[in-house]
Parts: C-alpha cells; sequence; structure tokens
C-alpha cells in the first residue's frame, strides 16, 4: 500500500507542525551526507526552525564558506560584498593580535618563560622595571599628597 498524497500548506496544529519538522530536518540532512558520501559532492545545507533555531551539513572535505564562495562565483549572485569581507578580515586581525597579547600577559607573569629566548626575556625584564619605576613615582606622589591634605587639615 502506497502512501497518500499530502496537500503542501502550512500544518496548523503546532505539535504536529513540529513533529513533521524534526522528521523533514533529520531526512535532508541524511539525504545530504548520503549523496555527499555516494556522490563525491560538497554539499552544504542550512535550516533554520520558526524558532530561530540553526541545523547545519556540511561535507567533510570542504567548509560552508567555501560551498558559500564558490555558490556566489557560480551563479553571479553577490552573499556579501568587498566590505564583509574586509570586515571578515579585520576580525581575523584583531584576534591574533588579541593571542600575541594574551601571551605577552603570560609573559610578563612569568608565566611559559621556558621557550624565549634570552634577548626576549631582556626585553621583558626592560618592561618590567620600567613598569615598576612608573609605579614607585605614582606611589610616592600619592603619599605625598597625602601628606600634604595631611598637613593643611592641621
Amino acid at each position: 500500500m502506497g502512501r497518500g498524497k499530502i496537500e503542501i500548506k502550512r500544518i496548523e496544529n503546532s505539535t504536529n507542525r513540529q513533529v513533521t519538522f524534526s522528521k523533514r530536518r533529520n531526512g535532508i540532512l541524511k539525504k545530504a551526507r548520503e549523496i555527499s558520501v555516494l556522490c563525491d559532492a560538497e554539499v552544504g545545507v542550512v535550516i533554520f526552525s520558526s524558532a530561530g533555531k540553526l541545523y547545519d551539513f556540511c561535507s567533510p572535505k570542504t567548509s560552508l564558506s567555501k560551498i558559500l564562495e564558490k555558490y556566489q562565483t557560480n551563479s553571479g549572485k553577490i552573499l556579501w560584498d568587498e566590505k564583509h569581507k574586509s570586515l571578515s578580515a579585520e576580525i581575523d586581525r584583531i584576534k591574533k593580535e588579541n593571542d600575541t597579547m594574551q601571551i605577552e600577559l603570560r609573559h610578563l607573569k612569568g608565566e611559559d618563560l621556558n621557550s624565549l629566548q634570552p634577548k626576549e626575556l631582556i626585553m621583558i625584564e626592560e618592561a618590567l622595571d620600567n613598569g615598576l619605576t612608573n609605579l614607585n613615582e605614582k606611589l610616592v606622589i600619592n603619599l605625598l599628597n597625602q601628606l600634604i591634605s595631611m598637613w593643611l587639615m592641621l
């Protein structure tokens, strides 16, 4: 016995709609995996539920961004412009800068020093000495200001 045809329209009952969504979503993702493996195709699937939850699949040998770039190139449709590309590059640059600063901070705390060369250690020592000198100067200035304030109160 075959399956009956259904009319393609929105399912009004929310429970039935959610069950149908889950089953069909799983079916689409399964088919995407199968075509990726069987045919060595690059496949990317992105599904958003009505609640805004993301479900996705991407072939193991590629990434969704590479698939979207291919789509943009082959279809001629512009998905993002140069401004977005430059923002992405700027984000990558800032992430690298942040990583570098985290490493420098660990070094200033005295952590992860074994991998450093003597020249780098000397630079860290000088930076710490300068910081200590500045700290001592500010401390003396604050103490003098407090003494002056106390003296003026007398």
